[in-house]
């Protein structure tokens, strides 16, 4: 029970930390990957701004806008604020909602609440969240198995499960769950009974993944490409405050790895519903990620600084993205988002650069 106890604290530990250095520090690349998607001006649109219509829907949810708050936080004690914050602001805006990864509830019952707090709100489309490494097994751990990932399901009464696929993170942390092997299997278990959506945590996604995640039965992708958070960059932060010197230069080197967000948009587009994540800054951004394939854009970085200031300072910051995708929309002459799907797209750059090297 002692053992427990301490795996219990060192994960809320883990989490706090998270949402610090998030909240605090610069975690990108430095270099803005969704400015490489230029979108076609119509200097003559033809249609009204007030008849734009933002409206989408996404693995059967209606959304008021094609954007999801991505997965921030849960399992310690501040999350409960924070995701009673996000949850109002995703009902108010009719925006999806994802949550933390629910590991650390399902081992201790009391943090449950950290989570099930947005199921006292409207959210359009909830999303659990559990991670990969821990539906396979990690020495003597046992692993997750689908019931538990009903029971996340059911604490925030979801409409799917993400399962996060955050191996550059686990390998990087000095607490990381690193044995892989299993993961596509786990991920068709899983699939065969739940709504399972493969999210990648800042790392991209090929299209040899996206294919063999789709052959596992997922419903769904979240390309979690590389321009926003760096997951190695959070740890080189924890690694540098515990001084922990090797630990800090693994997390300093891989701190630009990864496919970026709007290359893995185009080439995980295997025909299933996607959730463009990885730097989306604005409006603009969402509707560029729309425009190259995604269904919708996934954002949290610009989001969180506000969240935890409280909910005017969040719906301020959500009423700003939604208008700068309406400009957006009205700009390219796209009257709603299947037509914003149809603008013609750009991509230059480092993008460019990328694609034509995959594409060879």
């Amino acid at each position: 029970m002692e053992g427990e106890d301490r795996q219990g604290s060192l994960i809320e530990r883990r989490k706090n930390d998270h949402i610090d250095i998030c909240a605090k520090e610069d975690l990108s690349p430095g270099y803005q990957y969704w400015d490489d998607i230029r979108l076609l001006h119509r200097s003559l649109p033809e249609i009204d701004l007030d008849e734009v219509d933002t409206s989408s829907s996404v693995f059967g949810r209606r959304l008021s806008a094609p954007i999801v708050i991505s997965a921030m936080t849960g399992g310690f004690g501040k999350a409960k604020e924070i995701n009673a914050v996000l949850a109002s602001v995703a009902e108010k805006y009719g925006l999806g909602l994802g949550v933390g990864s629910q590991r650390a509830a399902l081992e201790n019952s009391e943090l449950a609440e950290t989570y099930a707090v947005v199921r006292d709100y409207d959210v359009p489309l909830r999303i659990a969240n559990l991670g990969l490494p821990q539906l396979v097994r990690q020495g003597v751990r046992a692993s997750l198995d689908p019931e538990d990932g009903a029971a996340a399901m059911e604490m925030i009464e979801a409409h799917v499960l993400a399962i996060h696929l955050n191996y550059l993170q686990e390998v990087v942390q000095p607490e990381g769950d690193t044995c892989a092997r299993g993961g596509l299997d786990a991920m068709e278990r899983f699939a065969s009974s739940l709504p399972l959506v493969a999210k990648e945590t800042g790392a991209g996604m090929s299209r040899d993944t996206a294919l063999r995640l789709k052959g596992a039965g997922v419903v769904g992708l979240d390309v979690g490409g590389l321009g926003g958070t760096s997951f190695s960059a959070v740890e080189y932060y924890r690694a540098r405050q515990a001084k922990d010197v090797s630990r800090e230069n693994l997390g300093k080197a891989f701190w630009d790895w990864g496919i970026p967000a709007p290359v893995s948009v185009v080439t995980a587009n295997v025909g299933l519903p996607m959730i463009a994540t990885g730097g989306l800054r604005s409006g603009l951004d969402v509707a560029r990620a729309v425009c190259i394939g995604a269904s919708c854009g996934g954002m949290a970085g610009r989001l969180l600084p506000a969240a935890l200031e409280g909910r005017a300072e969040l719906e301020q910051e959500v009423k700003m993205i939604v208008d700068e995708l309406r400009a957006a929309m009205f700009l390219v002459g796209a009257r709603n988002v299947d037509e914003l799907a149809e603008a013609h797209a750009l991509v230059v750059g480092r993008s460019r650069d990328w694609l034509d090297h995959m594409m060879e």
